[in-house]
């Protein structure tokens, strides 16, 4: 029995960050069936596969703004007779959808249900659907890092799940459950270990939720390891009592970049969102005290939402310039299954797809006559190529801190040009689209 697994193409183009559903999936599957082939296939990577992929049952990963090709793909592969199995965030929240596309849907996370999977369809009796549940993450095997090929130079290590904060916009929650789930220190740093590279990414949405002891404690346990890192952090913990202590144990553990939800320019669309708890009161001052500790910042958030304004746009390239720091906008995205999603269900344009669903994309109707579709999307294309230019990303490397040259640095160059370059394609194709 052969199985490829599947990330269908990313809207934008290849990046260097091995998909990591893909080698740890094939991880779940070595330790359910030793047995079975196993192929991984990047299609941002390798879009030209398909045509003569060889397997006798594909699983197929599905994000939103990736389910209309995933759909692309697996319906030229059932043509050949391979079936075909969706899982990931898309097809959990929009599980008749998938199947209508597939052969099978995993709802929700795969460990309990996986191995199942696997036997039922060698025993020729598929399910339609199958619903995971939310286990101990106390058994989860290593990736099979290395399995996949290609000129990858990040991999990504998973330590917890779950997330305790109400974002209107996320589906983290939905998805992962409101309680935060941890894996013990030990099989963190065993992971860590087994990386090839030497820089990694924690692909945790949160990399302290929950407990901030538990995170000064696998900081400190995975010092010495020679390793260095980036992950994803909220600003409340930066700004509580143990603050310092958190912040240097992350930096000695191999810290060098903090991806930060800045979510919204204004406290208002924070509010909007239900995302001022994640944030803290200060955000300005704990994004000093991170840099101040040696660790570079890159700020991700959202703009057009239905309450912000024109103003907004200009707001986010001010704060570029005063903070220092690389940052990433994108248009608000209500993604199904979450509350942004029912809440904006009135206004959402019905005539698009979810191939619109990436950021670059105005997707519903705005209450200011100034704020059209048309707008909104120039505006976002002006300010992340002004965000993106050459003069910007090289000052920034000024910025860095200087305790986390040169591989901050590297990283920052590594992360901001492919964008650069799939942002100036788009907005190409952008203008072509609308007639300029």
């Amino acid at each position: 029995m052969k199985i490829c697994i599947i990330k269908p193409p990313m809207p934008f183009g290849w990046t260097p960050v091995a998909p990591p559903i893909l080698e740890y999936l094939a991880a779940l599957t070595r330790q359910a069936d030793p047995d079975i082939e196993i192929r991984l296939v990047d299609a941002s990577a390798t879009p030209d596969v398909f045509g003569s992929l060889k397997c006798d049952l594909a699983a197929i990963s599905l994000l939103t703004p990736t389910s209309v090709p995933g759909y692309r793909i697996a319906a030229g592969l059932r043509k050949r007779g391979i079936k075909v199995v969706f899982g990931g965030m898309h097809a959990s929240a929009m599980p008749d959808e998938a199947k209508s596309h597939g052969d099978a849907v995993v709802i929700g996370e795969a460990e309990s249900v996986w191995p199942q999977v696997l036997r039922d369809f060698r025993a020729g009796s598929l399910q339609q659907f199958y619903r995971g549940e939310r286990l101990a993450l106390d058994n989860l095997p290593t990736p099979l890092y290395g399995m996949l090929k290609g000129k990858y130079r990040f991999r990504g290590v998973n330590t917890s799940r779950g997330c305790p904060y109400d974002c209107t916009f996320c589906s983290v929650k939905p998805f992962f459950g409101a309680e935060v789930r941890f894996r013990p220190i030990d099989h963190v740093v065993r992971d860590v270990a087994a990386i090839p590279e030497k820089i990694y990414m924690n692909g945790d949405e949160n990399i302290w939720t929950g407990k901030v002891d538990r995170a000064i404690d696998m900081f400190s346990a995975l010092k010495g390891m020679n390793k260095k890192w980036m992950g994803f952090g909220s600003l409340g913990p930066v700004m509580s009592p143990v603050g310092s202590k958190l912040l240097t144990a992350a930096r000695e553990s191999g810290l060098m970049t903090l991806w930060v939800g800045w979510d919204a320019m204004s406290d208002a669309g924070l509010n909007a969102y239900g995302a001022a708890g994640k944030i803290g009161k200060d955000r300005e001052s704990a994004l000093k005290k991170i840099r101040d500790h040696g660790i570079d910042v890159s700020l991700f958030f959202m703009l057009g939402g239905r309450a912000d304004t024109l103003a907004d746009f200009d707001k986010a390239l001010d704060l570029c310039d005063r903070l220092g720091v690389s940052m990433h906008p994108s248009l608000l995205v209500p993604y199904p299954g979450t509350k942004l999603y029912e809440e904006y269900a009135p206004y959402i344009y019905k005539d698009l797809g979810w191939e619109y669903y990436t950021g670059a994309y105005a997707l519903y109707d705005h209450p200011d006559q100034a704020m059209s579709a048309e707008m909104r999307e120039r505006r976002f294309y002006e300010v992340s190529l002004e965000m993106l230019s050459l003069g910007r990303v090289l000052r920034h490397m000024l910025d860095i801190p200087r305790a986390s040259f040169p591989g901050a640095h590297i990283l920052s160059l590594m992360s901001q040009l492919p964008v650069r370059h799939g942002m100036k394609i788009a907005f190409e194709k952008w203008n072509k689209q609308r007639g300029y």
